[in-house]
């Protein structure tokens, strides 16, 4: 017996209860609900007492839908455009993209509905996207390290979380390997670096691990950022801790730090670009071949970097509190590398001014298709490098692919793109 059933019994014998002329015949119909229900008997005076079964039920409230199909899937096709950030790093998107869009003809919507994407909150907007969300979950992930030189990790000194998040300048970096299953012979790598302060991502690929090859990568990277580079900051990697790259530091009076052996959260600024600028993009594949290698470097330099950190906001963790058990986070507004660029002193007006030029001629729709293209390009040439009969490295995709991606994730030819929302989280 359900509750509802309860209630509709005890409505029955709340009449006969309050007609009765005697205590007795009172505590016979209490004992006949009590028995037939397993209701404690306090419990039971109470609610008969006071329980008015006569009041109608409360009704449900008819909200207005004012976010509408009209309004979600022009949302959708945003989120699709900026890479499928979370609702917290859509909203500033929102609203000052929105006009661009309709401007390049990307999105085409009325006044109306453009005002409310411009209103509409995170959490409605993470309500809206929940099942496409759902929609593109996908999967995942070792090797073995040769130890640097003791005598040169002596002279490189660790930090840990001391990190001044206001100072301009400081370079994180890693590698990301593209060896799919086997980490034999010479296959590709992405050296992956980000600017703390801002979060500005520049990436390189290399084929192989040589220091020589790391350095040149690096000083191409550094040429690209609209700032002078401090610091760098890496793991215990013999690709980075070697005596060219401390030299150079040395000559030049940057700062040259490193984490702890074995300590991923030492270096967490590039640790979660690794996946989301990186993995999600390439995917787990090997990677071994000079064409490859020709187009992972044009995404790099071009369309990708732009894209990421012209259109892809980032939170900084601005407080952390431990509460009992419990960490308590607080984060800045959403904002872009770029417009953590703009709002900096440290970089010079002529400097700005370039970096406005070059965002006010940028179509972040046009940007995603050109990275989409470059994609299914680098598939093509990875399928015609490899045997006809060879498996997929990571993935092993059947004839009938397209019934198992889900309804709006982009492929590349024959297979997903290495995309999981993340922004899910809220991180990056």
């Amino acid at each position: 017996m359900d509750m509802h059933t309860k209630n509709q019994y005890l409505q029955v014998l709340q009449d006969r209860y309050f007609m009765a002329k005697s205590k007795k015949e009172k505590s016979l119909i209490l004992d006949e609900y009590c028995r037939n229900t397993g209701q404690k008997r306090k419990y039971v005076v109470r609610k008969i007492n006071h329980y008015n079964f006569s009041l109608k039920k409360k009704r449900k409230r008819n909200k207005s839908n004012i976010y509408n199909l009209d309004v979600v899937i022009p949302l959708i096709k945003i989120w699709e455009i900026f890479d499928y950030p979370c609702g917290q790093r859509l909203v500033p998107l929102l609203k000052s993209e929105v006009e661009r869009l309709r401007d390049l003809k990307e999105l085409s919507v009325v006044d109306e509905v453009a005002e409310k994407l411009k209103k509409i909150s995170p959490v409605t907007i993470d309500r809206k996207l929940r099942k496409k969300k759902e929609e593109l979950i996908l999967f995942l992930q070792n090797k073995k390290r040769i130890k640097p030189s003791s005598l040169l990790l002596k002279r490189i000194p660790i930090k840990v979380c001391d990190w001044n998040i206001l100072e301009l300048g400081y370079i994180a970096m890693d590698l990301v390997i593209h060896c799919g299953y086997s980490s034999s012979g010479l296959y590709i790598c992405s050296l992956n670096t980000v600017e703390i302060s801002t979060g500005w991502w520049e990436a390189e690929g290399i084929l192989g691990k040589r220091q020589a090859s790391t350095f040149e990568a690096l000083k191409n990277t550094e040429s690209r950022r609209p700032f002078k580079t401090k610091g760098y900051h890496s793991d215990n990697d013999v690709s980075f801790i070697n005596d060219i790259l401390y030299r150079y530091c040395q000559e030049n009076g940057l700062e040259f730090t490193r984490s702890r052996p074995n300590k991923k959260n030492d270096n967490p600024y590039v640790e979660q670009k690794n996946y989301t600028h990186v993995r999600k993009i390439l995917g787990y594949f090997r990677y071994d071949t000079e064409k490859e290698l020709e187009i992972i470097n044009s995404l790099y330099r071009n369309e990708l970097r732009l894209y990421r950190n012209f259109f892809c906001p980032v939170m900084k963790l601005v407080k952390k509190e431990r509460i009992g058990s419990k960490i308590k986070k607080e984060y800045d507004s959403p904002k872009t590398p770029y417009q953590r660029v703009m709002e900096s002193r440290e970089v010079a007006t002529a400097t700005k001014k370039d970096l406005k030029k070059i965002y006010l001629g940028l179509n972040p729709a046009e940007l995603k298709r050109k990275i989409d293209e470059k994609l299914n390009m680098l598939y093509k040439v990875y399928e015609r490098s490899k045997n006809e009969g060879r498996k997929l490295d990571f993935y092993n995709f059947s004839d009938t692919i397209e019934q198992k991606v889900p309804p709006g994730l982009p492929i590349f030819e024959n297979r997903p793109h290495q995309t999981l929302v993340d922004a899910f989280s809220g991180r990056g």
